[in-house]
């Protein structure tokens, strides 16, 4: 299947149109027409190769929402027509304890990233979600319930999943004190999906600048952590404590805050961190944790609390060509909160 995607071809991370084939279907394959994909920092940090792992050209995105336009011969799941979804991995073993149990982002042998990842039939990078077309197998393409807004639910595949992975993980339930660090693409999605869960929601913050957005976003307390009174008020008072900071940055002020067996969950930052005060650690029996996304069960249980609770990333629409400008602005932190590509604006009669 020829099709026309945007690539960077080197470590500047520009994007430029780019034609390339989708592979012919296997038997348990779906063709999908992408409709919108959205923009996460993770593929402005893959574009210019910041983790080292990147190979050029790449085509990047992992939120997509698609329609299905051909299945083969042994799908069940899916049908021509049908509003599908593909999140940050379409493939893995299969067969390990971890993809067993559901945990498929946790395949012993690597799940395969949607883009960046190697294909385990003809060993060829894959490619993301900048593009007209995708192909996948039937178990990593999920089902978009009703009632979901297909034009900004996209980043409920990265952003929302991230988030609403460890949520579950670590029990969050009705009174539970759940705080949030961060209020970018990931943080906006906390913070609405633990208040959907019955949590009771406090946004940190260096600054009071986004105290009126926390709130409307539906979290019910603010903390400025500059202030060094509010932080000692505040201190044993979360279970759980979401950390969305995509850059190197101290843990040491966050610590104390946490309840006894309460754990800072890292899943924005990936690389270095400051070096880290364990004292709050043993003396309050406290945990700082990872979390990557969830599994495909998992993913899909998300977004049908999504639909059920009406949940919704905020979103800016944009074209394809504007990418590069949303890239300057992601970085600088003007978006709020997650950029979503409408495929349409992707004309595949630039295809020669």
């Amino acid at each position: 299947m020829q099709t026309i995607g945007y690539a960077a071809q080197d470590t500047s991370g520009h994007l430029a149109p780019f034609h390339f084939d989708r592979r012919e279907l296997r038997p348990n394959d779906v063709a999908i027409e992408i409709l919108y994909c959205g923009v996460c920092h993770s593929d402005l940090h893959t574009a210019r190769n910041d983790w080292g792992w990147t190979t050029y050209p790449t085509v990047v995105g992992h939120e997509i929402v698609g329609r299905v336009t051909e299945v083969a011969g042994d799908v069940t799941k899916h049908k021509v027509g049908d509003i599908v979804a593909i999140g940050c991995m379409v493939d893995s073993c299969q067969h390990c304890d971890q993809c067993l149990k559901g945990e498929e982002q946790l395949c012993r042998e690597g799940n395969t990233g949607t883009y960046g990842g190697t294909d385990r039939v003809t060993g060829e990078p894959t490619k993301g979600g900048y593009s007209k077309h995708i192909v996948a197998r039937q178990e990593f393409v999920l089902t978009m319930p009703e009632g979901l807004d297909v034009a900004k639910a996209a980043p409920l595949l990265c952003a929302g999943i991230t988030t609403y992975s460890p949520l579950k993980t670590w029990g969050i339930r009705e009174g539970s004190r759940v705080g949030v660090t961060g209020l970018g693409g990931l943080g906006h999605m906390a913070v609405k999906l633990a208040a959907a869960m019955g949590a009771h929601v406090t946004v940190m913050s260096r600054t009071a600048d986004k105290q009126a957005d926390a709130l409307a976003l539906g979290a019910h307390a603010f903390l400025v952590s500059e202030d060094a009174d509010a932080m000692a008020a505040a201190a044993s008072g979360f279970d759980l404590i979401i950390d969305t900071v995509p850059v190197k940055h101290d843990l040491d002020p966050y610590l104390p805050l946490l309840d006894v067996d309460g754990t800072l969950v890292l899943v924005g930052q990936i690389g270095p961190m400051n070096e880290m005060n364990t004292v709050p650690l043993l003396l309050g029996r406290r945990r700082v944790a990872g979390s990557p996304i969830g599994g495909i069960a998992e993913t899909q249980e998300m977004l049908d609390f999504c639909a059920q609770k009406n949940i919704l990333p905020e979103v800016e629409m944009i074209a394809m060509a504007d990418i590069n400008q949303a890239y300057e602005r992601m970085e600088r932190s003007d978006v709020r909160y997650r950029f979503v590509i409408d495929m349409a604006s992707l004309d595949l009669a630039e295809v020669a």
